[in-house]
């Protein structure tokens, strides 16, 4: 699998941009901003991206979705928990944070277990609700993108619409601390980590804080 990441956007969004080495068809995850960087790194990859997925809708994820489709015609996918936020300011945030943000709608709903398929690279959807709704992670080929459920140390805000700390610890627990110790989490801010670690060492699960 081919994979790079850009930071973008206000809030230092990981966007990750993946491949099939063989056919060489990609996709984009969580577009969050500063397209012409994602732009860039497409070209540098030399693929051509078939699916924009959105681990959530929250505008920090999604706000270059409309850039990216009218350029590549990739389709949009994301959870239909998370699907309204996509052509909501309001529900995105974005009208809270500056000019209001709007998305095409989603080509497709993806669902737990769903198997996403570009050229020969798949990934495994998981439904990891907690910071959103919708939110989900996507796992292959030794990753775990986890958007903003999973961080280096930390887990994703729960004080927003639609939050919940007690559904997003067990989504982690449950959905992603059972993957193999040297899975890479590739989260949606902030520097990776490995499930191993996070597992072990990660503040929010240690000496019955998950509780």
């Amino acid at each position: 699998m081919i994979l790079e990441s850009v930071v973008v956007g206000s809030v230092f969004t990981n966007c990750y941009v993946l491949g099939c080495e063989k056919t060489r068809n990609g996709a984009i995850i969580d577009p969050g901003g500063d397209a012409g960087l994602v732009h860039d790194l497409v070209k540098k990859l030399d693929i051509l991206p078939r699916y924009v997925i959105n681990t959530h809708g929250h505008a920090d994820h999604m706000s270059e979705n409309g850039e990216m489709k009218k350029r590549y015609g990739a389709q949009i996918l994301i959870h239909r928990g998370d699907a309204p936020m996509l052509t909501d300011p309001e529900k995105n945030l974005s009208i809270f944070m500056g000019p209001a943000i709007v998305s095409p709608p989603a080509d497709r709903f993806v669902e737990e277990r769903d198997i996403i398929e570009v050229g020969e690279v798949r990934l495994k959807v998981l439904h990891t609700p907690g910071h959103s709704p919708g939110s989900i992670s996507l796992v292959g080929h030794g990753c775990a993108f986890t958007g903003d459920a999973l961080f280096a140390g930390s887990i994703g805000r729960t004080d927003l619409a639609g939050g919940s700390h007690r559904q997003l610890l067990e989504s982690i627990r449950i959905k992603l601390f059972p993957l193999a110790d040297e899975t890479r989490v590739c989260s949606g801010h902030g520097p990776e980590s490995t499930i191993g670690w996070e597992r072990g060492q990660n503040p929010f699960f240690q000496d019955g804080l998950s509780l």
